[in-house]
């Protein structure tokens, strides 16, 4: 297919990523080497303390996810500093039933690894600000976002234009790129905050991660280095301001009562932040010149630890989308469809999947509540069922991405299948 006509004069790059956070830098990265021009705007420089993607946050990185790493050369540096799991506990205080997923039965080294998203966030950068064909605008911030004359029109705070063939909005869930293209996104708000902490246990955690449902919403206890968990505790809004308030001792005595004793008594608690958490669901993942990744396509719940994976996929395949098509305009409508049809169905099974999963255990009917026990019995009975819950991180996609599977990001040879 024949490039795009546009004038030089009126195009300043092929392709904008307005969003440099962990998948935003992950697709810039990839890139890199593909011959096209590429320009990165992000808001914070990733040093900055008020970076909102690179803070202390444990996110659980999936076995396809660590591959995507691995084929952007990042993984050997993020590495020293994972927790690798090894067993998935699952559990609902006050029922019976608990179910347990382990590595060694699913014959992998890990289900998953932990990490600071600082980390991963000081890795990528590192390689950005050495990547060739790569411009970085930080701190630049986009004001608006427009399409016009075969081109997208990025419009910055401080009056610069930049004009792509293809803008890519990873500016997370209220994304100034997508409200450009005049794409809209159905949200579901869940009435819940997610309170964020690392508690140190008196037991060791063994490589264990815990997620266990309480009324008020899931504890995920994550395993971090020194014997620490990363804690993601999920409370209504009331309930989380609450105990965001209580000092140390008091905090770790209702987080006592709620996470139970699996870990014993929780000694230490570091400083606590909260996220408001809801669906947030773009109508479509492109548009004229156009694409949305990460969160711009879709922000969830933690509940199941997907957000960050479902996004690095995003990117993979976006990338490999672009990576075949040398020569062809990164914009065109033609590239952008297919980019959509290859996410339709992993996006949406992975959505319902966590949204499902959210209604299930929030539901306080005591039927339900009855069921949900038996459920995890029968769960932790089946050898069937939790192999192929230790392969849902590598999601519904069908093919997946080439750097998901672990190969290397290439162009297609002329005649190849």
């Amino acid at each position: 297919m024949p490039t795009l006509q546009v004038s030089p004069s009126a195009v300043d790059c092929d392709v904008a990523i307005v969003g440099g956070g962990l998948v935003g830098a992950s697709l810039a990265l990839a890139l890199t080497g593909l011959g096209l021009s590429i320009t990165l705007i992000e808001a914070v420089l990733p040093e900055e303390e008020s970076q909102p993607s690179f803070d202390t946050r444990t996110t659980a990185l999936s076995n396809g996810s660590r591959r995507v790493f691995e084929g952007l050369g990042i993984w050997d540096e993020v590495a020293r500093e994972v927790t690798a799991i090894r067993q998935i506990h699952i559990s609902e205080r006050g029922r019976f039933g608990s179910a347990v997923i382990d590595a060694a039965q699913e014959g992998i080294p890990a289900l998953g690894f932990v990490v600071e998203n600082r980390v991963v966030g000081r890795a990528l950068w590192r390689r950005l600000r050495h990547a060739k064909e790569l411009t970085l605008w930080a701190p630049a911030k986009v004001a608006s976002a427009s399409v016009e004359s075969g081109c997208s029109c990025l419009t910055l705070t401080d009056g610069r234009v930049l004009r792509a063939r293809l803008a890519v909005a990873a500016d997370g869930i209220a994304s100034r790129v997508r409200e450009g293209a005049g794409i809209g996104a159905t949200r579901s708000d869940y009435g819940q905050v997610a309170v964020i902490a690392q508690a140190t246990p008196g037991q060791l955690h063994d490589h264990v991660a815990y997620e266990r449902f309480t009324p008020s919403g899931p504890i995920a206890a994550l395993p971090i280095p020194d014997g620490r968990v990363g804690l993601i505790w999920t409370l209504e809004p009331d309930e989380a301001q609450r105990v965001l308030a209580l000092n140390d001792a008091q905090f770790l005595s209702e987080l006592q009562v709620a996470f139970g004793w699996r870990l014993g008594k929780f000694r230490a608690v570091a400083p606590r932040h909260a996220y408001p958490l809801s669906l947030v669901k773009a109508d479509s993942p492109e548009a004229p010149r156009t694409v949305m990744i990460g969160a711009a396509a879709q922000g969830m719940h933690p509940i199941a630890g997907q957000g960050l994976n479902l996004g690095l996929r995003d990117a993979a395949t976006l990338a490999e989308v672009l990576a075949d098509a040398p020569g062809e305009d990164p914009g065109s409508p033609e590239l952008l469809a297919r980019y959509a049809q290859w996410r339709q169905t992993d996006r949406n099974a992975i959505i319902g999947f966590t949204d499902g999963l959210v209604r299930l255990f929030g539901s306080r009917i005591g039927p339900v509540r009855m069921a949900r026990g038996l459920g995890l019995v029968l769960f932790d009975l089946s050898p069937t069922a939790k192999s192929a819950m230790s392969k849902l991180s590598q999601g519904f996609a069908g093919r997946l991405p080439r750097l998901s599977r672990g190969l290397p990001l290439r162009r297609r040879v002329e005649g190849s299948s």
